[in-house]
Parts: structure tokens; C-alpha cells; sequence
């Protein structure tokens, strides 16, 4: 049987109730990531930080909400340094420089909206 257009096989799976932070796992020493969404106007992806593990500054051409599901993180949007939790978010505005680092494991939902 085959994907419904647009799902991939590894997106979530469509009309199931799932726990979001059980569709990634933490890797010793890394970042991990799944994405679950992927349409032409947007992505949603998972992550997995490992303690002390991150992205280093960047920029992306769209914005994006950084979604936190368990643990602590410590996100930078341009030199403002954020603290985020569980249940807490941050906006990453298009073309201005962030990074994220995890203060203790941290699993993050990030969703980026291409239009």
C-alpha cells in the first residue's frame, strides 16, 4: 500500500493520535531530528538534543516557532539569548541570526512555514 500524496514514510501517521516525543529518540553525544510534516508551504520536524549539544548560528529564509516538549534549552535569536521549557515556545523570525543549545536533554518541535 502505498503513502497518500505528500506523506512520506517517515511522517506521522494522518487521523492516529500520537505522542510527539515518542517519534524522536535522544542520541548520546548528538542531535537528532525526524521530520513528520513536509508540504510545499511548510515543514514540522522533531528534534532530539543530547545535554549540552546544539546548532551553532544560523539563518533560514523563512520564520519558524521553536516548540519545547521536555527538558531545557537555551535558543539565541539575534545576540538575545532565550531560556525555553516545556510548553514554552520562540519565534525565529526569517533572516535574523539563532542557534539553540540544550541546557539538559531537550526534545524541541520546530515548525517552519514557508509561505
Amino acid at each position: 500500500m502505498s503513502s497518500p500524496p505528500g506523506q512520506g514514510k517517515r511522517e506521522m501517521p494522518i487521523a492516529e493520535v500520537v505522542r510527539l516525543i515518542d517519534l524522536v529518540n535522544y542520541q548520546e553525544g548528538s542531535v537528532v531530528s525526524r521530520t513528520v510534516v513536509n508540504r510545499a508551504t511548510g515543514t514540522v520536524s522533531l528534534f532530539a538534543f543530547d545535554e549540552g549539544q546544539g546548532l551553532s548560528e544560523h539563518t533560514a529564509p523563512f520564520d519558524a516557532v521553536a516548540h519545547v516538549l521536555e527538558g531545557e534549552s537555551e535558543i539565541t535569536v539575534s545576540g538575545k539569548s532565550l531560556r525555553a521549557t516545556a510548553g514554552e515556545a520562540v519565534l525565529l523570525p526569517a533572516n535574523q541570526p539563532h542557534s539553540v543549545k540544550a541546557v539538559s536533554k531537550f526534545k524541541m518541535l520546530l515548525t517552519v512555514i514557508r509561505s
